[in-house]
């Protein structure tokens, strides 16, 4: 699986998350290193950066800048599903690593 030039919105996100659907993440990918930029409402600029194993998934480390001022930091696992339409949707497990280090859930659909 590769996702390189490929856009993807948040459908879903616990409460102790920061994304939104107004975001639009965007991934580059070269080999298996995955990039991405993104920022919305609530976040001044964000950049994830992780490594796709065979299967697509993605281990990666995030970091932003929300609204408050703060820099926030995590860690993220995504597993893809190719859905019948032949975009990728992502489940992703996540856990802050900075602020109150709580743990979630997203999913996110390919644009």
């Amino acid at each position: 699986m590769n996702y390189h030039n490929k856009k993807f919105r948040p459908i879903t996100n616990t409460s102790n998350g920061e994304v939104s659907e107004d975001l639009v993440f965007e991934y580059q990918q070269k080999g298996n290193v995955v990039t991405c930029r993104y920022q919305n409402s609530t976040i001044v600029i964000g950049h994830l950066l992780g490594l796709v194993d065979s299967e697509g998934n993605i281990d990666m480390r995030y970091h932003q800048v929300n609204t408050q001022g703060k820099l926030m930091t995590g860690i993220c696992t995504s597993s893809p599903e190719l859905m019948e339409n032949g975009k990728i949707r992502l489940y992703e497990n996540w856990v802050w690593t900075s602020g109150d280090k709580s743990k979630g859930n997203s999913v996110l659909e390919e644009l």
